[in-house]
């Protein structure tokens, strides 16, 4: 018989789940600022196919990315059923165009499974595990390996 879990190392966690490219992912908590409905962006030129531009919010200049592109989904179509999460990452602010925005999530620690591997990328090294939630399973995503800080990241 497995021993229990030692409860003084098992946390408590909360994560906000969401859509993007039709899959469920999470995202901790404490990495979102704020949680807005879409609005038109101001497109970069030359900048990578996942940023969809810049939004002033509030005098700061805050880069949008597309989720489900950054994933290696298919791009989203924004429309005003959409929503972008603005998280912090590390430093800086970055928001991130989702399909939709579901629930917060509490769970302890012990409830993230660890990912089965295949082909190691910057993507799948950015899904730290998943969560059994009901009939399915909810990717939790580490933005800081999924955006790593550079001038190219928000470019």
């Amino acid at each position: 018989m497995q021993e229990p879990a030692d409860p003084t190392q098992i946390k408590k966690l909360e994560f906000v789940t969401l859509v993007a490219g039709g899959q469920n992912f999470c995202i901790e908590i404490t990495q979102i600022r704020e949680i807005r409905r879409w609005s038109p962006v101001t497109i970069l030129p030359h900048s990578a196919s996942h940023v969809l531009g810049v939004i002033n919010l509030r005098g700061a200049v805050i880069p949008i990315i597309d989720l489900a592109a950054k994933l290696g989904f298919e791009k989203i179509e924004p429309t005003e059923r959409h929503v972008i999460i603005i998280t912090a990452i590390d430093e800086r602010i970055v928001g991130l165009l989702v399909e939709s925005v579901s629930e917060i999530l509490g769970v302890n620690s012990d409830m993230v499974r660890e990912t089965p591997r295949g082909p190691e990328d910057a993507t799948t090294r950015a899904i730290l595990g998943v969560i059994p939630v009901g009939d399915d399973m909810t990717k939790v995503i580490n933005l800081t390996t999924l955006m790593p800080n550079s001038s190219q990241a928000a470019a």
